[in-house]
């Protein structure tokens, strides 16, 4: 009998390290009871409670956690049957709250995500449920989140996960998509072609008003040329008649050998003519250009010539 009571000393001693002596991990808390009365938190570490009197009651996980909402459908406002999901991100704050206002945490907050889900999409039609998730989202994070306040639990997002219309609205969905995009294609189309009409006309523009600067700048030319010709003629003119009023005979046969020259000229250019005759009277062209000689030995000698200075007459002369 000696022997036992060190045995039953020795697993007293167990007992009161195990019920005594409590280790919290990180990211964990627990709750103390006493006497099945909550008095006081756990944190993570090492702590000590009274034994026989104090014991653990729950055991809460810290961390945020990822709750998925079962998929279900959901009648929208425009009478479609849309099936959706979502996963709700959440945190507990504070553990005795958590532990001790409401039974079967996670439970509740699921069927809390599932009844506001329905709601949401409910109110909304299926083109706004398509295409408006951030609203859907936001929606649900702020009624959530107001209503797990309570429970010591902060909801940090909710995101919709899927959402699948019925078969015949994706079909349907899928040929609206399909001509809006052949619209676009038309219109891309249309206006590229307007766009390449537009650039045709401005380089026709463009080359009809250089062609027009040409043909102004040629004409500009030619009457300038004629313009010179002109002066040049007159100029010619005025020796001519000037000589003639001298009384030289010679300026009249310059032009008259000038005339007959161009013209027999244009004969033997001319592209019918197969024989050129020789005028009888040739001899006459000769004496003409004779007397363009002669007229050009007179100007010369008369710009060479100073004029002399005039003499008295003798008397009686």
């Amino acid at each position: 009998m000696s022997y036992l009571v060190p045995l039953v000393l020795v697993a007293l001693a167990i007992f009161l390290v195990v019920n005594v002596i409590k280790i919290v991990p990180q990211g964990r808390e627990f709750t103390v009871e006493r006497f099945g009365r909550y008095t006081r938190t756990l944190k993570p570490g090492i702590s000590i409670l009274t034994p026989f009197v104090e014991s653990i009651g729950r055991r809460v996980n810290m961390m945020e956690q990822v709750l998925d909402v079962p998929q279900q459908e959901v009648i929208t406002k425009d009478n479609v049957s849309v099936k959706v999901d979502a996963i709700v991100f959440i945190q507990v704050m504070d553990a005795s709250q958590a532990a001790y206002r409401v039974d079967n945490l996670m439970y509740a907050i699921t069927q809390l995500a599932q009844t506001n889900l329905r709601t949401v999409v409910g109110s909304m039609e299926l083109d706004e449920v398509l295409s408006q998730r951030d609203a859907i989202n936001t929606r649900l994070l702020s009624t959530i989140d107001h209503a797990t306040g309570p429970w010591g639990v902060k909801v940090a997002r909710i995101e919709i996960k899927d959402l699948t219309p019925p078969a015949d609205i994706t079909n349907a969905m899928a040929r609206q998509m399909k001509a809006e995009r052949e619209r676009r294609a038309v219109i891309t189309e249309a206006e590229g072609e307007k766009q390449a009409q537009i650039a045709r006309a401005e380089g026709q523009k463009q080359s009809a008003i250089l062609q027009a600067e040409g043909r102004r700048e040629a004409a500009f030319r030619d009457a300038e040329a004629r313009e010179r010709e002109a002066e040049a003629e007159a100029k010619a003119t005025a020796f001519v008649s000037e000589a003639i009023s001298k009384g030289d005979v010679n300026a009249i046969n310059y032009f008259i050998a000038q005339k007959y020259v161009e013209a027999f000229a244009e004969l033997a250019k001319s592209p019918q003519q197969k024989t050129v005759i020789v005028p009888a009277d040739f001899a006459g062209l000769t004496g003409s250009v004779a007397g363009v000689a002669q007229l050009i030995k007179t100007l010369g000698g008369d710009e060479g010539a100073r004029p002399a200075a005039p003499t008295a007459p003798k008397r009686g002369a």
